[in-house]
């Protein structure tokens, strides 16, 4: 294993150490030098003090721009050699204290330099020393020493130096050998400990389900990647938050007996979606439960469709036993609706016995429109499909709904929101018309004392989307499960065949329509149908500008599904 470290830091943190010995030692001699009679050549050893901080900044500089670094360290290892034994001279040769610089200028060669290193540095060291104290001692140079030990009281202060550098180097080098070792395994198993954390969040943040994970207390502490997209928030945003606010429904605990249960969501774009939610206790090894781990999947779609196969079985049923009886209901319908006009005409019958028989009369006209609609709604369909504008159906419906409105002083405001200037698909144009009527008209009717009729024109992915928003008084979700069902009507007098109507349409147009609605906030009715560019895109085959296809009831299902 080799030790590898990084060395511009070492270099850095050696050049503040250094200016912070140089100026405790200059604060230490100033003071002795202030207070207590000393040889001390005080310019001099300012003189030298300054020039090491020069040379200081000098590394610092040199540092940002020269990236040979095992260089830059034996160059300042030997300029503080060279600088301590000045410093060392200066302050008495022998009598100085500061000889304990040598060490520090060991260790920093044994941490900064290979181990052979530091034993040379130490071999320098005792030179150095050692030629300064013979210097003095033979006043080859001024000497600044207060004391004159003899030579061999000399001797053993060189060599007792001697050992202690050579002791330093090796005790440095072995410390600092053990230290390169321990950081780098520190630096292997704290890599491997990040590639360990990485893989389980790539693995956390891949999973296709939702997944939440939460405190003892609930909050929330982890948001997975496919959690934020089907709740359509940022982690940021749930982090911290409780969990159980986040739902509409109650969530399955670890003490019920089915630890996972269906629950809705409001988006932000107020859709509601439904998500399948389970539970398990989040655990740590040799610990007790410390949280809870919560995943979910989105069964709005599959929901959908399930409803729709409801509706769809339903009313190819209506239809087959509207096929059945119609007929049969209105051949007597019509001779008992002749025979009470004739019976009105007898002269000998009261005022009682004619209010009767126009009470029939009334009753029989009634259930006779409700024979016509289901006669209408059970029968084969012609669809004529061509090119057609949205926007130009929408306006068409608007406009008479208008003048009803002004003419009848509903006080209901109708509102436009077209988002595109057009918006063309392959549809049957009247048919399409009857549907936006059936929607205006059942909106109509829900604000009985007055409101605002929004229509809202918009592209959606691959699809026109028609939204007719109305502030009525809403409906109940049991309502809106079953309202394109035939006989729903809320309305009084209504057969409950318009929206019926209105879905089988959409389905033979393989376009979608659903509701959205709570009580004493409105309804909204979506409708999307698929433009007539996806659909040129959609298939490479030619198609005709008019098509003729009969639809009958029973054969209304497998629409394309919307999300």
């Amino acid at each position: 294993m080799q030790p590898t470290f990084d060395e511009r830091n070492w270099l850095v943190w050696l050049v503040k150490v250094r200016i912070f010995i140089l100026t405790l030692l200059l604060a230490i001699e100033l003071a002795v030098a202030q207070f207590s009679p000393t040889p001390l050549p005080l310019r001099l050893f300012l003189s030298t003090v300054l020039f090491w901080y020069s040379l200081s900044l000098f590394y610092v500089l040199l540092l940002s721009f020269w990236e040979e670094h095992r260089i830059q360290a034996s160059l300042q290892v030997l300029t503080d050699l060279v600088l301590v034994s000045l410093v060392i001279h200066e302050t008495g040769g022998w009598d100085s204290s500061l000889n304990f610089l040598y060490p520090l200028v060991i260790i920093v060669a044994s941490v900064l330099l290979p181990r052979v290193w530091a034993q040379l540095v130490a071999a320098l060291a005792f030179i150095l020393y050692g030629t300064v104290l013979e210097l003095n001692y033979y006043g080859v140079v001024p000497s600044y020493c207060t004391t004159h030990p003899g030579l061999k009281a000399l001797q053993a202060i060189i060599f007792v130096n001697l050992f202690a550098f050579l002791a330093v180097a090796y005790l440095g080098g072995l410390l600092t050998s053990k230290l390169r070792q321990v950081g780098v395994q520190l630096k292997d198993a704290s890599g491997a400990l990040q590639n360990l954390q990485a893989l389980h969040e790539n693995i956390i943040h891949s999973i296709g389900s939702g997944l939440i994970t939460t405190g003892l207390d609930g909050r929330i502490t982890l948001v997975n990647a496919a959690a934020e997209k089907l709740l359509e928030k940022p982690a940021a945003e749930l982090l911290g938050a409780p969990i159980d606010q986040l739902f509409l429904d109650t969530l399955p605990t670890l003490e019920s007996q089915n630890q996972h249960a269906e629950v809705r969501f409001d988006l932000p774009t107020k859709f509601r979606k439904t998500f399948r939610v389970r539970v398990a206790a989040l655990t740590l090894p040799e610990r007790a439960e410390c949280g809870y781990v919560y995943a979910f999947d989105d069964l709005t779609d599959i929901r959908r469709l399930e409803r729709e196969v409801r509706v769809q079985d339903r009313l190819a049923a209506v239809g087959r036993l509207a096929a059945a009886i119609a007929h049969e209901i209105r051949n007597p319908l019509t001779s008992i609706a002749g025979s009470v006009s004739m019976l009105s005409g007898v002269p000998e019958m009261n005022e009682e016995h004619r209010r009767l028989l126009d009470i029939v009369t009334r009753e029989s006209q009634r259930l006779n429109a409700i024979i016509t609609d289901f006669l209408a709604y059970s029968r084969t369909k012609q669809f004529h499909f061509s090119k057609v504008d949205l926007i130009e159906l929408v306006e068409d419906t608007l406009t008479l709904m208008d003048h009803r409105m002004t003419a009848e002083k509903t006080g209901i405001l109708i509102e436009r929101r077209f988002h595109t200037s057009d918006a063309a698909v392959i549809a049957d144009g009247d048919k399409i018309k009857q549907v936006f009527w059936n929607l205006c008209e059942n909106a109509v009717r829900a604000m009985r004392d007055g409101g605002t009729l929004t229509v809202t024109v918009e592209p959606m992915r691959d699809d026109w989307q028609v939204s007719v928003a109305d502030t009525g008084t809403g409906m109940t979700p049991q309502q809106v499960e079953k309202i394109f069902e035939p006989f729903q009507s809320n309305f009084e007098g209504g057969t409950g065949l318009g929206l019926a109507i209105v879905y089988q349409i959409v389905q033979a147009h393989e376009g979608k329509v659903w509701a959205r609605s709570k009580q004493g906030q409105g309804t909204t009715f979506v409708l999307r149908l698929r433009r007539l560019d996806a659909e040129r895109n959609a298939s490479a085959d030619a198609k005709p500008d008019v098509l003729v296809l009969a639809q009958p009831l029973a054969a209304a299902a497998g629409g394309r599904s919307h999300g």
